[in-house]
């Protein structure tokens, strides 16, 4: 993350959520590719806590739910649960190929195809899996239209 890109993260945060952003992560069946890359946002190297970014256990204390995988048919009732648990207004982001689209196995019958196929998707970060640098444009260009709504 380049100092731009963090002071821009900083500004955007400041004015939308009073100075933190509450992430939730919810994994719908990935295979680990991009949730190794979202951990990667916590390490020395991006520290997006240091900008007001913090992932939550809850989604009740979230703003945003990112998700990864392709929603596989046993948890799409936990994605709607936890995206009810979320308050408004909330971002939903979908990280990655199998969350955009479904992946490789888009539509069978385990596979519950993209996310948007079961709760409304805000911004979509492509990518096998996303790099850090694309999440992070992901979560400023979902905090973007977020500023829009308000």
């Amino acid at each position: 993350m380049n100092k731009s890109q963090g002071e821009e993260l900083r500004k955007a945060i400041n004015k939308l959520y009073g100075g933190s952003l509450h992430i939730r992560h919810v994994d719908t069946g990935s295979c680990n590719g991009c949730d190794f890359e979202m951990g990667q946002l916590g390490s020395p190297v991006y520290d997006l806590a240091q900008y007001g970014v913090n992932f939550v256990a809850s989604p009740r204390h979230a703003d945003m739910l990112m998700v990864t995988g392709g929603c596989v048919r046993q948890l799409t009732k936990a994605l709607y649960d936890t995206y009810e648990a979320t308050p408004e207004p909330r971002l939903v982001v979908a990280v990655g190929a199998c969350a955009s689209s479904g992946g490789l196995f888009g539509s069978s019958y385990a596979g519950g195809g993209g996310v948007d196929r079961h709760i409304p998707v805000d911004v979509y970060i492509p990518g096998c899996p996303p790099s850090p640098d694309a999440l992070i444009a992901g979560i400023l260009k979902a905090i973007g239209r977020e500023g829009d709504l308000k």
